[in-house]
């Protein structure tokens, strides 16, 4: 049986363990530039015994963010703010990679804390948001069409942020085609009506996530992972399904993509049973279709329902969202419940070397708090 806290090795990575840092948006950046409040967001998971995190959903382009205040990757700036947040990251020991998006039609919105519903105005420093179609989702105002120019930009946006990414010091880039977001909007036929090469029969929607995956493949090194997250099912009938998204699933495996980070919903208004491990019959049937490793994810914070999942062979990861942000130090909690032998991670220094880390362990400053 495979325990949560064996290692994970994907193209040339080791992962120390499986159970990893779901990406969640912190709306705190200023023109897209991470800052502090990032470095201590990530840092402190990184010192939390996590084997990978991932960053909040990061705008290829100024006007794929969900909102003013999203993290980007489209400047320089950027990347050296970035980099900043990976190195402590790595000098802790751990892997972190970057969640490439685009959020299509629900672009320009206001930040959860910020005073605000709907879609941010122009005149309030919003923009118009861009789709593969004029519709638009419900609260929000209709986006503009992408012409068939607009649309070959995606994946080229993608692969210069992909550059950047490697710049920046990420070990994994995910490219993000879930939760309604734009690469969601195309594979949907609730929010695709388009009658070209991108729209219609299911090849055709599928195209664009296919071209983006091949022009990431083709800047991200061979050694390093890819990763694509999908929402498995729309939750409404005429929407896509589990079987849908698996076959999509399936034909990125042959387009350089190492794992799916399998969630559900976000592209319309649905009534979704959530509940513990509620998505993880999606996570298992999309593993079993496509061939590919897959990870977890959605109220999964309970430790040993987490180490069943991966016990099964339901998922090779599980992603912790919720439960990280109330504790940092979930992974190394969950290793003493379920009575994994943690370790002193070596040297007290600014860098740890990660080919000596071989168990999930505690920094040298924090020992003394380990359960005992």
């Amino acid at each position: 049986m495979t325990s949560l806290f064996d290692p994970l090795s994907l193209r040339g990575t080791t992962f120390v363990n499986r159970a990893w840092l779901a990406p969640m948006c912190q709306y705190s950046a200023v023109d897209g530039v991470p800052n502090d409040w990032h470095l201590v967001h990530l840092g402190a998971r990184a010192s939390g015994g996590f084997g990978l995190l991932l960053t909040e959903a990061t705008a290829v382009a100024p006007e794929g963010r969900i909102s003013p205040q999203d993290t980007g990757i489209w400047n320089d700036e950027q990347v050296v703010a970035w980099r900043r947040i990976t190195d402590f990251v790595h000098a802790r020991g751990t892997h972190v990679g970057i969640q490439l998006a685009h959020a299509g039609r629900k672009a320009s919105t206001y930040a959860p804390f910020v005073p605000g519903d709907g879609t941010v105005p122009v005149a309030e420093g919003g923009w118009e948001a861009l789709a593969p179609s004029p519709v638009a989702f419900p609260g929000l105002a209709a986006p503009a069409e992408l012409s068939a120019a607009a649309v070959a930009r995606i994946p080229r946006q993608f692969a210069a942020a992909t550059r950047r990414a490697l710049a920046a010091g990420f070990d994994v880039v995910e490219i993000h085609a879930a939760h309604g977001y734009l690469l969601h909007q195309f594979l949907s036929p609730l929010s695709n009506t388009r009658d070209d090469e991108y729209g219609g029969t299911a090849e055709n929607r599928a195209r664009l996530l296919v071209e983006t995956a091949d022009a990431v493949r083709a800047e991200w090194p061979d050694h390093l992972p890819l990763a694509v997250r999908v929402s498995a099912t729309d939750w409404v009938p005429d929407g896509l399904g589990v079987e849908d998204v698996a076959l999509v699933a399936k034909e990125l495996a042959g387009h350089g993509v190492d794992l799916v980070d399998v969630s559900t919903g976000g592209n319309a208004l649905a009534d979704i049973p959530v509940g513990p491990a509620y998505q993880v019959p999606a996570a298992r049937e999309v593993r079993a279709i496509s061939g590919l490793p897959v990870a977890a994810v959605g109220v999964l914070e309970d430790p040993a329902l987490a180490d069943r999942v991966v016990a099964a062979g339901d998922a090779d990861a599980v992603l912790i969202g919720r439960g990280a942000l109330r504790d940092p130090s979930w992974a190394l909690r969950a290793a003493h419940e379920l009575g994994v032998a943690t370790r002193v991670l070596p040297g007290s220094g600014p860098v740890v070397d990660r080919a000596r880390v071989e168990a999930t362990g505690w920094q040298p400053q924090y020992v003394r708090g380990a359960w005992r």
